[in-house]
């Protein structure tokens, strides 16, 4: 078990979000759900037998998913980042995260998801041209980045090399 485990909290998708969030990264599943009983669903105002919690996990990472009502909503102040070694890797989580998301929410690798989540695709060779010591590369990087909704690494490789 992992000392710290994400918990997310929906309104009631929690099992559709867990198993949407596993179809989409490999080495991913989903583990126990916890029902609610009678007394579970009168205390909460849930449909007796819906999903409470859901744990799952996504590329070896432990998180819960928990139906808690629409008290709570997710903001920018939190974000899962995916380190994408290729394109084709960067293409395919942008496209399938952001399906159904805010297209608004979309900048620099940024999106939310259809359950309002943020995520930041992000192509490891990013991190290594920004941390350049020559301030030239670096900031054409980040110009470039600047421009971008969904990171291009040939685009970014070819303001590094400017």
């Amino acid at each position: 078990m992992q000392k710290i485990t994400p918990f997310l909290w929906f309104d009631h998708q929690a099992e559709e979000a867990a198993k949407f969030y596993a179809s989409i990264f490999r080495n991913s599943k989903i583990g126990h759900i916890a029902r609610y009983d009678e007394a579970g669903a009168q205390a909460s105002g849930r449909p007796k037998g819906s999903a409470m919690t859901v744990a799952f996990q996504l590329e070896g990472q432990d998180f819960v998913a928990l139906n808690g009502g629409p008290h709570f909503k997710f903001t920018e102040a939190v974000s899962f980042v995916v380190n994408c070694q290729t394109q084709e890797e960067v293409n395919h989580y942008w496209e399938k995260l952001s399906a159904g998301g805010d297209e608004k929410a979309q900048q620099c690798g940024w999106l939310k998801d259809k359950y309002g989540l943020s995520w930041q695709i992000v192509p490891v060779v990013l991190f290594e041209m920004l941390q350049d010591k020559n301030p030239m590369k670096s900031g054409n990087v980040m110009r470039a980045l600047l421009q971008m909704k969904k990171p291009d690494i040939e685009a970014l490789q070819q303001a590094y090399h400017q």
